[in-house]
């Protein structure tokens, strides 16, 4: 217990090998150029809409504690592309259980205004029925989470390493 524990107090955002952001293909080769990386730098929605960023950022997450907000966030991205009116009651309760509800599993840090509002959401579900609190979080990891990452060790090695490859 007391190894598992040491484990946990010993959180780390280096990255040397880069393989929990690298595609699940044989040859595993991260095709990222420093340009495309540099970018992610540029705004939170560029970093979010590239493959390698978006999963830098969640490693980077994984080691501060805090991927919920993510998974909540691409839950909902998911969610809006619901076409199935049987499916979209279903599935605005699960991420409501998982995500929002007090004591949820994976709950994210939103206002009891906006966690009111989504419950009566979730009630008559629409496509639009997690729009307030899926923007609070995004708001909360641009404000906090994502200047953090561009200042982790995390992101700092992956530039090295792009920039390595061009040497």
């Amino acid at each position: 217990m007391r190894t598992r524990l040491g484990c946990l107090s010993h959180k780390s955002d280096s990255y040397n090998d880069f393989t929990a952001i690298l595609p699940d293909k044989p040859n595993r080769a991260l095709k990222l150029s420093t340009e495309e990386a540099t970018r992610w730098a540029d705004s939170f929605d560029v970093l979010l809409s590239h493959k390698y960023g978006l999963a830098a950022f969640r490693a980077f997450l994984k080691t501060e504690f805090s991927e919920e907000n993510l998974e909540f966030w691409l839950a909902c991205e998911d969610f809006k592309k619901t076409r199935s009116a049987a499916k979209l009651a279903s599935k605005a309760q699960r991420i409501f259980e998982e995500f929002i509800d007090v004591q949820a599993p994976r709950e994210v840090n939103i206002d009891f205004q906006t966690r009111e509002l989504t419950r009566r959401n979730v009630q008559e579900p629409s496509l639009s029925c997690f729009d307030q609190a899926q923007g609070k979080v995004h708001s909360l990891m641009e404000k906090d989470s994502y200047p953090r990452f561009l200042r982790s060790k995390i992101y700092t090695d992956l530039l090295s390493q792009t920039q390595r490859r061009l040497s």
